[in-house]
């Protein structure tokens, strides 16, 4: 029987307030949508576990995913769901 492996949040980048690459863009130049969800994650340095929010964003069209939060002041943390 193959088992499949289950969706996970995962560490994708750690950036400065307003300087972040993510799906191939700046993703501060873009309106984050609340899901009114959130996502306990951990932060990849520290170890340190934070409780981050759910976010939408429409680029070229398309809707991406992703949790994002601060894990210090001006110092983001983001992830994304992958296998």
């Amino acid at each position: 029987m193959k088992m499949l492996k289950s969706k996970t949040w995962q560490h994708e980048i750690t950036g400065s307030d307003g300087n972040v690459i993510l799906f191939g863009v700046n993703i501060f130049d873009y309106e984050w949508k609340s899901t009114h969800k959130s996502v306990k994650v951990r932060d990849p340095l520290y170890g340190q576990e934070y409780k981050f929010p759910i976010y939408t964003v429409v680029i070229n069209g398309q809707e991406q995913e992703f949790a994002a939060g601060e894990f210090s002041n001006c110092v983001w943390g983001f992830y994304l769901l992958k296998y």
